[in-house]
């Protein structure tokens, strides 16, 4: 069973075919929309996570589509578990958190002086769109929000209780501006009922993932009120044959899509990809281990001497498996892709297939983080370390003779 939901997973997620969000300028759009967010991160070890997770899903994904959706009013940034882009046609279920905020029952952004709060929505409502950097003084201290001067602080609370919306990123700096410039015209603003917002939740990970479980819709959202308004969707949706119960092995209830349970999922050959650490497929990494029988966990919070594995390790996808994780870091300056270590830990039949599909892929990562060649450090198991070497090699011949 654990090798069906692994394939449900993947195929919901866009990893396993080709073309799984179409072909034209809209695959950007139609991936958000299907997965329901995108993770942003600041990490720029490789390529930004937000970037790294569309490219694993649409050939020749450019940088610049996620802020041209937002330009186009196709997307919005705001909290989901974490900071994300989100469709802009699920804006309405963002507003319970926005709501709570603002009203003073979260327990976050309070002890904000009003003053420092109007001050702040007049400067952007009279001079325009504005940035960070625009309320800074030279008095300021560089850190965390809670360290920001109060101008700051206001900022950010009225982009969490939805006063203030990012209309853009230059690079990695948000652009500010009044919600009510930023919101398209048709956006369905009622707030959403406890039943409703339960019913999105579901929809929204059934849709990306196949299947499902209590504790994953409820991740960092705490309350009986809301996993009571879950299992009663889930309960409707049984009792409906849209969903299936699945009970394996003593673990917590799993609730799958009936109909993927029922449909065959084949995988293209060649089905390789480094995924990011924060890639909507491995973010859940009780669920990865479950699955895929794979321990992971980011080690660049941890100390050098406590790292086993490398600093920004990237899952390694082969089939219907994840393999290994590759530690790598872009040199843009330099163009160099640099592979610090490569960790295969599961057996490979066909390890002849795999370092050919693992060659083209290390170069198509490499092009999408603007790097021109690949340097290998160290492989494991270090067998391996010359086979690795010759198939990289042999491929940037093959691609050197295509290009002249």
């Amino acid at each position: 069973m654990y090798k069906k939901l692994r394939k449900m997973a993947l195929f919901h997620q866009g990893l396993t075919k080709q073309y799984p969000f179409g072909r034209g300028k809209e695959t950007s759009k139609n991936a958000l929309e299907h997965l329901g967010y995108v993770q942003i991160d600041t990490l720029a070890v490789v390529e930004r996570a937000h970037h790294h997770t569309l490219w694993s899903r649409i050939p020749n994904y450019q940088s610049n589509n996620l802020n041209q959706l937002v330009r186009e009013r196709s997307a919005f940034e705001y909290w989901s578990h974490a900071a994300s882009y989100l469709p802009m046609r699920d804006y309405r279920f963002s507003l319970p958190k926005m709501l709570s905020i603002k009203r003073g029952e979260s327990g976050h952004y309070k002890n904000i002086d009003k003053k420092h709060i109007a001050y702040v929505y007049d400067r952007i409502r009279i001079d325009g769109p504005q940035q960070a950097r625009n309320f800074e003084s030279n008095s300021e201290k560089n850190g965390k929000w809670w360290d920001w001067k109060p101008s700051k602080r206001a900022l950010e609370k009225l982009f969490m209780q939805g006063d203030l919306m990012v209309t853009e990123r230059r690079g990695m700096e948000k652009v500010y501006d009044l919600t009510d410039r930023v919101l398209p015209d048709n956006i369905d603003l009622r707030e959403p009922s406890p039943l409703e917002f339960a019913e999105y939740l579901l929809n929204t990970s059934m849709r990306a993932n196949g299947f499902t479980s209590l504790k994953q819709l409820t991740h960092l959202r705490p309350g009986s009120p809301l996993r009571k308004n879950i299992f009663s969707v889930l309960q409707q949706k049984r009792q409906e044959g849209i969903i299936t119960e699945i009970n394996i092995d003593n673990q917590a209830a799993i609730y799958a899509s009936s109909e993927s349970l029922d449909s065959r999922i084949n995988i293209k050959p060649g089905n390789l990809k480094f995924l990011s650490p924060f890639d909507n497929a491995v973010i859940h990494r009780e669920r990865v281990e479950l699955l895929f029988n794979f321990n992971y966990r980011l080690e660049c919070y941890l100390p050098a001497d406590k790292r086993r594995f490398g600093y920004f390790c990237l899952p390694i996808l082969y089939g219907d498996r994840l393999v290994g994780r590759i530690d790598c870091k872009a040199h843009r300056k330099t163009g160099v892709l640099e592979i610090i270590h490569l960790h295969l830990e599961k057996a490979i039949k066909d390890i002849d297939h795999f370092l050919f599909y693992f060659a083209k892929t290390a170069y198509d990562f490499a092009k999408f983080n603007q790097c021109h060649s690949l340097e290998l450090k160290t492989v494991t198991p270090q067998n391996l370390q010359k086979n690795v070497q010759r198939e990289l090699s042999n491929f940037n011949l093959r691609r050197i003779e295509t290009s002249e």
